[in-house]
This record gives C-alpha cells, sequence and structure tokens, in this order.
C-alpha cells in the first residue's frame, strides 16, 4: 500500500521545490560534454559535501545510511589515490543540525537524493560506461534497499516531534550548502 504523504513531507517538497529544480537544472550529469574526467571532479566534491555532512548526522542515522565509504570506493574506482581522497578539500559551510527538527530537514535532502540516483546510475552507464564496480555505486548507494530506506524514512517524518518551519528551513539549507560547495568546486553549470 502507497504510503499517504505526512503533512510534513507535503511541507518539505513544497518548500523546497524551487532549490531542488534548481540544483537539478544546473547539475552537469546530462550536458553534451560531460565525460568521465568531469564525473571524477563532481563526485569528488560530493565526496568533500558528504563527508563532513556524514560526520554531523553520525549519531542521529544508523550507520546504513553512511555514504561517504561508497564515495571513497568510487573515487578509488576512478582513479585516485587514499592520499588522494584523504586531501579532498571538505566543505566547512554546513547546514545545521543541533536538533530532530533540523536533522529531519538534511535527512530529507541526503535521503530523497538516493532516488534520483537510481535514475542517474542508468545514464551513467550508458554515456560514461560506468556500474557500481567502476566508480558509479554511490549514484545506487542502498542497491535494493533504496525503496527500504526511503520508507522507513519517510515514517520518521510521521513523528510529531518534527518542527515543519524548522525542518523546511533546514532542508531548504541542505539544497543552498550544497549548491555553494559544489559551485566553489566548479563543477555546476
Amino acid at each position: 500500500m502507497p504510503h499517504t504523504p505526512s503533512p510534513l513531507l507535503l511541507a518539505l517538497r513544497a518548500g523546497t521545490q524551487a532549490c531542488h529544480q534548481r540544483l537539478e537544472a544546473r547539475l552537469p550529469f546530462f550536458r553534451d560534454d560531460f565525460d568521465l574526467p568531469a564525473y571524477r571532479r563532481l563526485m569528488q566534491a560530493y565526496y568533500g559535501f558528504h563527508a563532513p555532512l556524514q560526520a554531523l548526522l553520525a549519531d542521529h542515522q544508523g550507520s546504513e545510511r553512511a555514504k561517504t565509504a561508497v564515495l571513497e570506493h568510487d573515487l578509488l574506482a576512478l582513479g585516485l589515490s587514499r592520499a588522494e581522497v584523504a586531501a579532498l578539500p571538505r566543505c566547512q559551510a554546513l547546514p545545521a543540525t543541533a536538533d530532530e527538527a533540523s536533522v529531519l530537514g538534511v535527512m530529507y535532502v541526503i535521503e530523497g537524493s538516493t532516488l534520483g540516483g537510481q535514475v542517474l546510475k542508468r545514464a551513467m552507464a550508458e554515456r560514461l560506461g560506468i556500474d557500481g564496480d567502476h566508480g558509479a555505486r554511490f549514484l545506487d548507494v542502498y542497491g535494493p534497499l533504496t525503496g527500504a530506506h526511503w520508507r522507513s524514512f519517510l515514517q520518521r517524518l510521521d513523528q510529531p516531534a518534527a518542527s515543519h518551519p524548522q525542518t523546511v528551513a533546514a532542508a531548504i539549507a541542505t539544497f543552498e550548502c550544497f549548491e555553494h560547495w559544489l559551485q566553489d568546486c566548479g563543477v555546476l553549470a
């Protein structure tokens, strides 16, 4: 049976729609000039955002939602050394995660991106010839558990503890921080 969207989920969708569309339009995955070196640079930037954010979220999400090790695997498969991965710059301007309402907003963006990764996984296999063993595991970070993880997260949104305005504000801040970081890294259109 499909999940009935909670009021908070509806507020998150509406509140982040413009940010989501703006970022999606700027991501280079479907540009004509997007090639393997551009993909590698983009994944380096993703790592620089996800590594410090995962550290902030460590007390709020289970290890089954960790993504940094998968990104590292991809970067190694794409030709970086462990030392090069360790030396990658890390985003310092991260969204606040001081309370559960803010954590839920941040996680909404991060967990929601795993759904879009399914589309990107197929497109990158076709366009760049890469798969989970050759630098694209992050695009399918949860594999067959993607739907189950998303439904589990939706159940968390159903909890009454979340503040709608605070959670939506944290989700918007996450989109904005990520977009600014990717722009600073020079990987956005």
